[in-house]
């Protein structure tokens, strides 16, 4: 099965919900954790699909630190607004991934996803 098979969409929601308060990562960077380099443009379709507060899909962004404009009128701006307030520092209108961008280890990504060596 393919990285984007039965199941991918599924370890994107898991990677997302593990995403701490005051970190962000991008939608190649959950992609690359999920095991399928390339996929960005997937994550993002997961995350617009998502009718779930549970998981907090405004700490996903574009890989500039940009938020990206598409989707339902008016999260742009929730988007940022949430950021703001768990302490995410914007530089104009990009969030400042050298300081807020997420880096777990490869334990704790493997003890998260269950797969063991599948992680880049």
């Amino acid at each position: 099965m393919t990285p984007l098979g039965r199941g991918f969409r599924a370890r994107v929601y898991a990677l997302v919900r593990a995403i701490p308060e005051g970190k962000v990562a991008s939608y190649g960077d959950v992609a690359a954790l999920a095991g399928a380099a390339g996929a960005a443009r997937q994550v993002g379709y997961a995350m617009a699909a998502l009718r779930d507060e549970i998981v907090p899909w405004h700490r996903v962004l574009r890989a500039t630190g940009a938020i990206a404009w598409g989707g339902a009128p008016g999260r742009p701006i929730l988007q940022r607004a949430l950021l703001e307030q768990e302490g995410v520092r914007f530089r104009g209108d990009r969030v400042d991934m050298a300081r807020h961008r997420w880096r777990p280890d490869q334990q704790d990504l493997e003890a998260l996803l269950d797969l063991p060596g599948a992680l880049p």
